[in-house]
């Protein structure tokens, strides 16, 4: 940063979208334009003469593309990207593909590749810039040493229990994270999973498609009747609260419609209330890296019951947000690096 301001690098092959861009970013006193790049070679070069904190960067470009062009970024000098893309099918797939490839987030334009609307999302625009500003971008397969638990006082009231059911919320680096931690998890894990990633609803589908095809658990997008097993991993549809009911002896999904919670929809707090009024403290809940305090009140309460909660460690948290919250409020029976969190998992839900 220079002189306390946010300086980004706006990367998209239409002069208009980078105009509109542009000013969106100049609206906030916190943040400078650095300059433009037209593609992804010419973005390159401009990283290596502006040194921006952040940049955004396009998909669809001639030359070099968005993916080649974060691809290169994160191999020769990792600074935090946000991806700008179309909202459909195809864009969310190249969505996935870049957040696999380590941006840190990704914006949707509203209507595609030249949005004259794209100041409908000028305020989220401006929020995920600032957030990725605090973002940790690493090397790819760049690994943590683990150096074991920090245990964080009180202690979980039902240590040694065997748990019910995970319930996971993650945000801003969350789909890296968790195309970390879930294909990690064995095919005999014994409880269903669900999951609220802040994602929109355009999106998680492909995100749930990408994960289940690289992991050894069964991934789906969460959906009304959906019965929840062991095996099963279930995604928080975008747009909608992800909820847990028992019916017939059988645990289902249910989706609500209800207002954003901490801003957002689907709210983590929505789903840890729902998993506590069904399962007690018979849950493991795991807060991943995010921007914000989403999942804390629900673990609090979670907590309370006798439920276990791991938080990540800001060492491997792109944004040490939520899990920061979660720590601070003193619910937190350990905080763990990301590579060590899939055994921590197995382990507990297993009362060991």
């Amino acid at each position: 940063m220079i002189n306390g301001k946010i300086r980004v690098l706006v990367v998209d092959d239409s002069a208009l979208m980078r105009t509109l861009i542009g000013d969106i970013l100049k609206s906030d006193s916190r943040i400078e334009v650095a300059g433009t790049a037209r593609d992804g070679r010419e973005a390159l070069d401009k990283i290596r003469t502006l040194r921006p904190d952040i940049v955004t960067m396009d998909v669809e470009m001639p030359v070099m593309d968005g993916l080649q062009a974060l691809d290169e970024i994160m191999k020769t000098n990792p600074i935090p990207v946000i991806m700008v893309s179309s909202m459909t099918q195809e864009g969310a797939e190249t969505t996935m593909k870049a957040l696999s490839l380590g941006c840190v987030d990704f914006i949707g334009k509203p209507s595609g590749s030249i949005s004259l609307d794209i100041k409908t999302v000028g305020h989220e625009i401006i929020d995920k810039v600032i957030a990725a500003s605090t973002a940790k971008v690493r090397p790819r397969g760049f690994i943590f040493k683990s150096s074991g638990p920090r245990m964080i006082p009180p202690a979980s009231f039902g240590s040694g229990k065997r748990r019910e059911i995970v319930a996971i919320a993650s945000s801003t680096g969350g789909p890296m994270a968790l195309g970390e931690l879930i294909p990690k998890l064995p095919a005999n894990f014994p409880v269903p999973i669900v999951i609220t990633q802040h994602m929109p609803k355009e999106f998680t589908p492909s995100f749930a498609k990408r994960l289940d095809s690289e992991s050894k658990l069964e991934v789906v997008e969460g959906f009304s009747g959906l019965t929840l097993k062991p095996g099963r991993v279930v995604i928080a549809p975008g747009g909608s609260h992800l909820l847990v009911k028992r019916r017939n002896g059988q645990t289902i999904c249910d989706l609500s419609d209800a207002p954003p919670v901490c801003s957002v929809k689907p709210a983590a707090n929505v789903m840890f209330l729902s998993v506590a009024d069904e399962y007690g403290g018979n849950v493991l809940s795991v807060i991943l890296t995010g921007m914000g305090r989403d999942g804390t009140d629900g673990a609090t309460t979670l907590k309370r019951l006798g439920a276990y909660v791991i938080a990540e460690s800001q060492k491997t948290a792109v944004v040490y947000g939520m899990p920061k919250a979660a720590a601070d409020a003193g619910i937190v029976d350990e905080v763990l690096p990301l590579n060590d969190i899939p055994d921590a998992m197995v382990r507990i839900v297993r009362g060991n």
